[in-house]
Formats: structure tokens, C-alpha cells, sequence
């Protein structure tokens, strides 16, 4: 066989095996987790949602105090407003039935009013945040 040759039959060789591999290792391993599926926050109440997992300690500092009030149950900045019922009217978190969700407000510094800003419980310890009045949503991971 000559030199030619032989360069040619190796290269068909090796592309047939970096194919085979390629197929092989597809079929033999799952799909990559997404953000909410991994190891660390599987365990984060609500993350299967489907929404983005945050850390408390990455959102606005008025976060973590809210979240400490609402452990505390209180006393709220806003007691005709804080823990009542979060209808999901927008329809952004997980349908659940009438009373499941419960709002509360993150104060917004600057704000003559309430603000846009709220942290939304569900009856599961599901906890999610807002910054935009509902628009979006993220879970909140209350151990980080």
C-alpha cells in the first residue's frame, strides 16, 4: 500500500472513531441541569419553577430585612399590605389555589411609596422576589 494511501485510510479511520465517540457519549449521558436543577439548589423550595435561583444575600440589602421580618412575623413597615394574600394575577409564578401566596414589601430607598420592590411566600416555603411590581420574578435561596 503506498504512502498515500495509507494517510488516507488512517484519516477515514480516525474520523470514524471521533464520530463513533461523539455518538456514543451523547446517548450515554443526560441532559446538562439547568440552573435550577443543580445539586445546590434542588433542595431551594420553589426552584423547580422554572425561575432563576438568587442568593438573598445578592438582592438589595432591604431584601434580607424583610426576609428577617417575615421570620419574625413581623412587625411590618406596612401592616395593611404586608402578608396578604398574592393573587398571582399576572400569572408569573406556579398557579396555585386562592390564599397559597403571600406578599410583603421591600422598601425602596428614595420611594414616597411602597415601591415596586416585594417578596412573595408560598404555603411550601417557596420564596420569590420582585423588583419590578410583578413583571419578574426570580426564587430566592433565603441560606445564601
Amino acid at each position: 500500500m503506498s504512502p498515500g494511501r495509507r494517510l488516507t485510510v488512517a484519516l477515514v479511520g480516525l474520523v470514524a472513531l471521533v464520530v463513533v465517540g461523539w455518538f456514543v457519549k451523547d446517548n450515554t449521558s443526560g441532559p446538562a441541569p439547568s440552573s435550577s436543577q443543580t445539586s445546590t439548589s434542588v433542595a431551594v423550595p420553589g426552584a423547580s419553577s422554572g425561575l432563576d435561583v438568587q442568593a438573598l444575600s445578592k438582592l438589595p440589602a432591604e431584601a434580607a430585612k424583610t426576609w428577617k421580618l417575615i421570620e419574625a412575623k413581623g412587625p411590618f413597615p406596612y401592616p395593611r399590605n404586608d402578608g396578604v394574600t398574592f393573587e398571582n394575577r399576572e400569572k408569573r409564578l406556579p398557579q396555585q389555589k386562592s390564599g397559597y401566596y403571600k406578599e410583603y414589601t421591600v422598601p425602596t430607598p428614595g420611594s414616597p411609596d411602597r415601591g415596586a420592590r416585594r417578596i412573595v411566600t408560598g404555603s411550601e416555603k417557596e420564596v420569590f422576589y420582585t423588583g419590578d411590581h410583578y413583571s419578574t420574578f426570580v426564587v430566592v435561596d433565603v441560606n445564601k
